[in-house]
């Protein structure tokens, strides 16, 4: 069967966030890691690779019956049929992540803000000398949100509550964790908002839809 079941909504920032960009060309007393930005429109945003691949590291711990694998083609059998695999068992990915634009800046005006990012001072002490290192690193504000929209493409019929519940648990890990970098210095906490699953093309049974409108619901 041919059809596609979309998982959408908000993603609001709990803690400033930084996704790296390039620096490669920063001016002389510029900041030293810009966040990455959307070439259009100059605003950050979160890229679909970056929450793809966070969720299935998490999962793969989640779903790891010993020590978590060292590479991707040693991950769990519902891991890989999810999120692909390579090697000689390649196969393609269930999940389409699409980039993730900012959705509130209007809003974030509205408090007199004129950008989404700030400037945080970080330093990093030589335990030597005990000589500071300070560094500048931009991060997405508390309070920004980013539109999501996740495509999972139906395979079989009947793997597809159990594909949906494992998207869920990554959803959750998610919550409890962090994106992008210095996580344990509190960047990155993130909150899932309105989400809505449907059908946007094929048939999918009202009862198994449904189903996964719930499994969502706990998120």
């Amino acid at each position: 069967m041919f059809s596609k079941i979309e998982i959408n909504g908000i993603i609001e920032v709990k803690t400033g966030m930084h996704i790296g960009g390039s620096s490669a060309f920063a001016a002389i007393g510029a900041v030293d890691s810009p966040v990455i930005r959307d070439t259009l429109t100059d605003m950050p945003i979160i890229p679909g690779s970056s929450l793809k691949g966070k969720m299935r590291t998490l999962l793969t711990k989640k779903y790891s019956n010993a020590m978590p694998p060292q590479c991707a083609e040693e991950d769990d059998e519902r891991i890989k049929r999810l999120f692909g695999s390579g090697g000689k068992n390649a196969s393609a990915s269930r999940v389409l992540f699409s980039d993730m634009m900012l959705y509130n800046m209007e809003e974030i005006r509205k408090y007199g803000l004129t950008s989404a990012t700030e400037i945080k001072f970080e330093n990093t002490i030589n335990r030597l000398t005990a000589v500071a290192n300070p560094r500048q690193i931009e991060r997405v504000i508390r309070g920004s949100q980013f539109q999501f929209s996740v495509i999972y493409n139906v395979v079989k019929e009947e793997e597809i509550l159990e594909d949906m519940k494992i998207l869920s648990d990554g959803f959750k890990l998610m919550e409890y964790d962090y994106i992008g970098g210095h996580g344990s210095r509190g960047y990155g906490k993130i909150e899932f908002q309105n989400i809505n699953v449907k059908t946007v093309i094929g048939d999918i049974k009202d009862d198994i839809l449904n189903q996964c409108v719930e499994l969502f619901k706990e998120v």
